[in-house]
């Protein structure tokens, strides 16, 4: 097998660290002795925060036809993708 078939990336790691991190957390938390101690309020605003980068990120990477000569290459594309 190739090497480069075989190296983790550095992504991967990351969310694995912050999984474990969570979870160790969550354990703890339950445990009546949590390693972030996090209001409430912090937790509704984190995730407030978190739909609207969500929202503002998929609003971003939709095409977003404004002019008049985008919404026609809409339409073009659209007939090529019929086509096919």
């Amino acid at each position: 097998m190739n090497d480069t078939h075989c190296k983790i990336s550095a992504a991967t790691l990351a969310r694995t660290a912050a999984l474990a991190l969570a979870l160790t957390n969550q354990v703890l938390s339950a445990c009546g002795k949590p390693m972030l101690p996090i209001e409430s309020a912090t937790v509704e605003q984190l995730v407030t925060t978190g739909l609207t980068v969500a929202a503002a990120l998929a609003g971003w990477w939709k095409n977003n036809s404004f002019t008049p000569e985008a919404i026609e290459a809409d339409g073009y594309l659209e007939k090529l993708r019929k086509e096919k």
